[in-house]
C-alpha cells in the first residue's frame, strides 16, 4: 500500500537530480550535486606532495574537509567527514600516486534531507572531474523507516525528523563505468552487487535493514545511470533529470 508523502512522491520516488561539473575555477576538479532542495558543492585539490603527517611511500592519502552552510563544524559534521573519507579511500586507486595527498572539500549550500549521500555523490563526481584514478564509481542513497515500518527513499529534512530510523547506503557502480575495458583494474571485479558504506541512525530491526538494502540497491540503478550520463557528457557539463 502506498503511503502519502508531504511532497506528493511515492515511497520509492527520488527527488529531482541535477549535477554540474567544473564549477570552481581554481580547483583541480569540482562538482555541484542537487537532490530536491539539498545542494552540495565538492572541490578536489591534488594529488600534491604528501606532508610528513600523510607520508606513505606505497599509497596516496585522501583528506576530507566538511564546511557547513553556517556556523562551526560539530560532532555530526566530523562523523560525515570520517564516513566520506573512508568511502572515497575505498573507491580510489591509491597505489597510482603514492606519497601524495588529495584534498576533498565539501561545502553545504542547503540541507533539505539526505545530506551525506548528496555529499558522497558530489565528491565522486568531483574526483572524476579531477582525473583521480578510481576502481569504480559510487552512488549513495538514504532510506528511512517510519514508526509503522514503511520505507521511504531520499527523504526531505522534514521526513528525516519524523522517522524511527534511517540508513545511508553507498553502492559501487560497475567497474567498466569508471575504467576503460583494457585497464587491469577492470578485469574480474564487477562489484555491482556489493556495498561500500552503510551507516545507520536510530533503531531498526534486521528485517527492516535488509529491506532498506533491497530497496536502496534497486533505486540506485537510476542514480547510477544519471551519474554515468553526467560524467560522460563533456559539453555541456550540466545534467538534470526528474525523478
Amino acid at each position: 500500500m502506498d503511503i502519502d508523502r508531504v511532497d506528493g512522491r511515492t515511497p520509492n520516488q527520488l527527488r529531482r537530480l541535477a549535477c554540474s561539473r567544473n564549477v570552481l575555477n581554481r580547483a583541480h576538479g569540482s562538482s555541484s550535486w542537487i537532490q530536491g532542495e539539498t545542494k552540495v558543492l565538492a572541490a578536489v585539490y591534488g594529488p600534491k606532495a604528501g606532508t610528513k603527517k600523510n607520508e606513505n611511500p606505497e599509497k596516496a592519502s585522501i583528506e576530507v574537509m566538511w564546511k557547513p552552510k553556517t556556523g562551526q563544524i560539530g560532532k555530526l559534521e566530523r562523523e560525515y567527514e570520517m564516513v566520506l573519507k573512508r568511502t572515497l579511500q575505498s573507491i580510489c586507486i591509491l597505489t597510482v600516486n603514492p606519497n601524495t595527498t588529495t584534498s576533498v572539500i565539501v561545502q553545504v549550500v542547503n540541507d533539505d534531507g539526505a545530506l551525506l549521500p548528496c555529499a558522497i555523490n558530489a565528491a565522486c563526481a568531483a574526483l572524476v572531474d579531477a582525473g583521480i584514478p578510481l576502481k569504480n564509481l559510487a552512488v549513495a542513497i538514504c532510506c528511512c523507516v517510519t514508526e509503522t515500518g514503511h520505507v521511504f527513499l531520499d527523504p526531505t529534512k522534514q521526513e528525516e525528523e519524523k522517522m524511527k530510523a534511517f540508513v545511508y547506503l553507498v553502492f559501487p557502480n560497475k567497474v567498466f563505468s569508471a575504467l576503460p575495458e583494457e585497464s587491469p583494474h577492470a578485469k574480474g571485479k564487477l562489484l555491482e552487487q556489493g556495498i561500500i558504506t552503510s551507516v545507520t541512525h536510530g533503531i531498526m530491526s534486521v528485517e527492516d535493514y535488509f529491506y532498506c538494502l533491497e530497496r536502496g540497491r534497486a533505486a540506485t540503478d537510476k542514480l547510477s545511470d544519471f551519474l554515468r550520463k553526467s560524467l560522460q557528457s563533456q559539453l555541456p557539463t550540466d545534467s538534470t533529470t526528474g525523478a
